[in-house]
This record gives C-alpha cells, structure tokens and sequence, in this order.
C-alpha cells in the first residue's frame, strides 16, 4: 500500500504574520512623519500601535505554524524602524533639536545621542537574534528595544499633549537624559523579566497578582499618557534594582 503524503501548505498563510508585521512597519513609519512635521502626540501613539503589531506577529506565526526565518529577519528589520530610527527621530524633533539653541556643541550632542540610542537599539536587536536559542526565555538581557521605544515615547506623549504646560524645547536636558539612558540600558548586562515564562507550572501566580491586572487597566483608563510614562520607567527600573538588590543579598564567601 502506498503511503499517501500530505499535500504542501500553502504559503499563502504566510502573509498573515507578515502582515501584522508589515503594520508594525507603517506604524514606525508614519511616526518619523508626523514628527517632521510637528504632530509628537500622533507620533507616539503610533509606536505603541508598532509595539502592538509587533506582539501579534509572533504569536500569530506561533499559533500558525507559520514560523520562518524570512519572518524572523523581517521582524528584526521593522523593529529596528520602529523601535530605533522612529524613538530617535520623534525624540530630536519634539526635544533634542532645541539643544542648538544651546550652542553649536550642544547642538551636535542633541543629534549624537538621538544617533545613539538608534545604534544601539540595532545592537541589541543582534543581541537578540543571536541569542535567541541560548538565554532563559523568562528574561531579557539588555532592555528590550520596544520597551525603550515605549519609555521614549511615553516621555514625549506624556508632555507633548500640552496637559502638564512644558514643552520640548523646556525638557530638552531631561529628554537628552531620558534617552541616553534608554539607549545603554539597552545594550547592557541587566536582566529584565520577559513576562514570557518558561510554561511550566511553576509560572502560576496568585490570584492577588491576578487582581493588578485590572488596577492598572483602571489606571491606564484614567490617564493613559502619564500612566504608561510611570509604567515605563518603573520597568526601566526594575532592572538594576534587581542586579542591586542580587548583589547585596549574595552571600558572604566563607573563608
């Protein structure tokens, strides 16, 4: 009796992840835009509509079984649109650019730390890509490019609605800190939790940890802006404490 193969899948299913991908793309995209001509508000938004995209795309291909590497390149090629090019460029637009109004060498920092945080936002994306099949899944080394991208633009989004009366041009060396610092923590050592888990039944957590969910949701409800300003840097955070805390609580070498 001959042994009947299963027909090829058709590779059209393919688009679908790449679809969401391809959004992800637009959005990061359509923020370098709206920020070269005035609209920060827009442009933020739109990076966190390409974070949304970009959190779809893999569980799509996952539930699926569409995953490729054309995929995976083509992810790590938006993101880097996304979450480096688009970050750098709305933060010079909306803040950085005013740094010139500080002298000719402020102005050529304003511009070189923009360029910073996209180079290392590349970085990292390597990182990942090369590290992929070696490091825990319940964290990531460096913090991960879209949660930089969304300190970033949770920053500009929070003042740029004119709600809290300052401008770009007033937080300029705050936005300068800001994304300095986004761009080295990306880049560094500094575990950070992934949220992923390894699946294992040792990831349940409690119904009280199951009660935040909708604080924060009312929170975010409340005041979407500033609320993911505060959950962004609390994240941003959250890293070398925990490297801090690890240290001091690592045990004393007996002699």
């Amino acid at each position: 009796m001959e042994s009947q193969t299963p027909p090829p899948r058709s590779r059209g299913i393919y688009l679908l992840p790449n679809l969401f991908t391809t959004c992800g793309l637009f959005a990061g995209f359509y923020a370098i835009i709206a920020a070269a001509n005035g609209r920060f508000t827009a442009a933020a938004v739109a990076v966190f509509v390409a974070a949304l995209a970009d959190g779809i795309d893999g569980r799509v291909a996952r539930l699926t079984g569409t995953s490729s590497e054309f995929g995976v390149q083509y992810d790590s090629l938006a993101d880097l649109v996304s979450f480096g090019l688009a970050p750098a460029l709305v933060m010079y637009h909306w803040s950085l650019s005013a740094l010139k109004f500080d002298g000719g060498l402020m102005g050529r920092v304003g511009w070189a730390v923009a360029f910073l945080y996209a180079a290392c936002a590349a970085l990292r994306l390597a990182r990942f890509n090369t590290q992929v099949g070696i490091v825990d899944k319940k964290w990531f080394v460096g913090l991960a490019s879209p949660a930089a991208a969304g300190l970033m633009m949770s920053f500009v989004w929070a003042f740029a609605d004119g709600e809290l009366g300052w401008s770009g041009e007033e937080l300029r060396y705050v936005a300068l800190g800001v994304t300095l610092a986004a761009a080295l923590l990306m880049v560094s050592r500094i575990r950070y939790w992934s949220f992923k888990g390894t699946g294992a039944g040792g990831d349940r957590v409690s119904f009280a940890m199951l009660l935040i969910v909708p604080v924060v949701i009312a929170v975010l409800v409340i005041d979407l802006p500033r609320a993911l300003l505060g959950v962004g840097v609390l994240y941003a955070l959250s890293g070398p404490v925990l490297a801090l805390w690890h240290r001091v609580r690592r045990p004393e070498p007996v002699s």
